[in-house]
């Protein structure tokens, strides 16, 4: 199943644009929700039915700290040379684990891939 992705504004719009070619839906914060807060962020991951995108980890505290409430969130670590090599992982994770992205929150580096159970 494809669902929405709500793309933080930290997301290079490069991987937003790549997504979309790839048939995916994304709402981007930076397009449409400019200069909110992380925590509006996240309630309108819930407003859209969206899994959130970052590439700011302040997300990770977010949730685990705070216990804010997300479908679900994908945080990108990676360096600028690696951009095509992570645009490539986002891809096939988005691909391959569908729903099961759902509650989970999940870290994609260029080497691996992480999911954590959103309590």
């Amino acid at each position: 199943m494809k669902f929405p992705i709500l793309a933080d504004e930290s997301v290079n719009h490069k991987i937003v644009k790549e997504l979309r070619h790839n048939g995916f839906e994304v709402i981007s914060v930076l397009e449409k929700h400019p200069s909110i807060s992380d925590k509006e962020v996240l309630e309108l991951s819930i407003h859209y039915n969206a899994i959130v995108l970052t590439e700011d980890s302040d997300f990770g505290e977010w949730i685990f700290a705070h216990r804010e409430k997300a479908n679900g969130v994908i945080f990108l670590r990676y360096k600028t040379q690696d951009f095509v090599d992570i645009t490539s992982s986002l891809i096939k994770v988005l691909s391959t684990a569908g729903d099961l992205l759902y509650g989970k929150f999940v870290v994609i580096t260029v080497k691996k891939v992480r999911m954590r159970d959103i309590v």
